[in-house]
């Protein structure tokens, strides 16, 4: 099949776990002896043109616009809607599938594509087909209708009062929808869009333990040898939980009385990036939490596998945190948020802990268990690994998504 993919972001250029997943499976499927086409955008003129990244054809187009347009050109992006007519009728795609296009591609693409023939298929990622901006809920809610007065806070002067109707409109050009957790997709139904549940997918073979000398060298590359080491990383927002996890872990150097024990914090948010390290200032842990900002892929694999314990202390609805399966994926012992879809993939008391991140002590005492308890982090460490072969491998989750592409008429 002649595939065609739609993402807002596209490595090399990624802030995302969203666009990782969009190059993952599209990888997958070109794997699988498909043609692999992306429609992709960025803010860098430069970048724009077209291009090859591992066997995919790629065509970044050009889009700048002031931000309080957003919640308006996420609709109908008038700098791309004739390049990406353009580009769809010289593709000729037998499928075209959104990731997230809610800030340059736009959901008017969708209806282009099938306009165009193709059968057409959206991934939410996120809260976005309904919500302004990332959604917070009470532990164990039930309830996750979002109300205009809701979106009407958030978005403030930006709010757009056809957003939510343009949105569902385009939706009906799509095939089908796909949540990437039941979280999200029993979110998705209460505000009036059915969906599938198709969980995102990560290649377990490629997550090989390096060398010990590849280790060593990392460790002693941020300062970090002979360390037990905690790790938290992505893209740094409040809503990611950075304060919490800060709290919590000077509570553990209180607690256990040990110069060994570092927080590794890898990534970067320039807006709340300067709160984090306050905190760490205030706490006085300086000398125990290392910042490395954003690090490749290789280099994010091997902070994992150095790593005894991760954390994902997200403290709004966080659909399918990524970085909980690739810490899984490398066999280390997970202390996740009982927010959103984590709860999905950590297993409480088998592949890690499941916690309220609000909880700081108790957060900072499901960790110091498992930096105390080498045993238990170990056996957690590896069901999580055989939970992710069993459960989110890519190349399983890519056949389910082939027969969605087939069935689907």
């Amino acid at each position: 099949m002649r595939i065609l993919c739609f993402s807002d972001e596209f490595p090399p250029a990624v802030t995302g776990g969203a666009a990782i997943v969009a190059y993952d499976f599209a990888t997958a499927l070109l794997k699988k002896g498909h043609e692999i086409f992306v429609i992709t955008a960025s803010q860098d003129r430069s970048r724009a043109g077209e291009s090859e990244i591992d066997g995919i054809k790629v065509f970044t187009f050009y889009s700048k616009y002031p931000v309080f347009l957003r919640h308006y050109f996420a609709l109908r992006n008038p700098l791309l809607t004739a390049k990406i007519e353009k580009t769809i009728k010289n593709v000729k795609p037998d499928i075209v599938h959104a990731h997230n296009i809610h800030t340059h591609i736009s959901y008017y693409s969708l209806k282009l594509a099938k306009k165009n023939g193709a059968k057409v298929f959206l991934t939410a990622h996120d809260t976005m087909l309904v919500s302004y901006d990332k959604v917070f809920f009470k532990q164990n809610s039930n309830n996750y209708k979002i109300s205009a007065l809701d979106n009407i806070k958030v978005a403030g002067k930006r709010y757009n009062p056809f957003r939510n109707i343009a949105i569902k409109y385009y939706l009906r050009y799509v095939d089908k929808v796909f949540a990437i957790s039941a979280v999200l997709k029993k979110f998705l139904a209460q505000n009036g869009i059915e969906s599938e549940v198709l969980y995102n997918g990560i290649d377990s073979n490629t997550w090989i333990k390096p060398p010990e000398d590849n280790i060593k060298e990392f460790k002693e590359e941020f300062g970090v040898a002979d360390k037990r080491i905690v790790f938290f990383g992505g893209r740094l927002s409040g809503a990611k939980g950075g304060l919490q996890i800060i709290k919590a872990f000077a509570s553990i150097l209180k607690t256990a009385q040990k110069k060994d024990i570092v927080l590794f914090i890898a990534g970067k948010e320039p807006s709340n990036e300067n709160k984090i390290k306050k905190a760490v200032e205030k706490h006085g842990i300086e000398k125990n939490v290392i910042f490395s900002g954003w690090l490749s892929r290789e280099e994010m694999k091997t902070a994992f596998f150095s790593s005894n314990v991760c954390v994902t202390p997200s403290i709004y609805f966080d659909p399918f945190n990524l970085f909980n399966v690739e810490a899984m994926a490398a066999g280390k012992p997970v202390v996740g948020t009982c927010f959103g879809g984590t709860p999905e993939i950590v297993i409480d008391n088998e592949t890690g802990y499941i916690v309220n991140p609000l909880n700081d002590k108790l957060m900072a005492d499901k960790i110091l268990n498992l930096l105390e308890d080498k045993t238990k982090a170990e056996t957690f460490g590896g069901n999580g690994r055989k939970r992710v072969e069993e459960n989110f491998s890519l190349s399983r989750q890519t056949d389910k998504l082939i027969n969605y592409y087939i069935q689907e008429k």
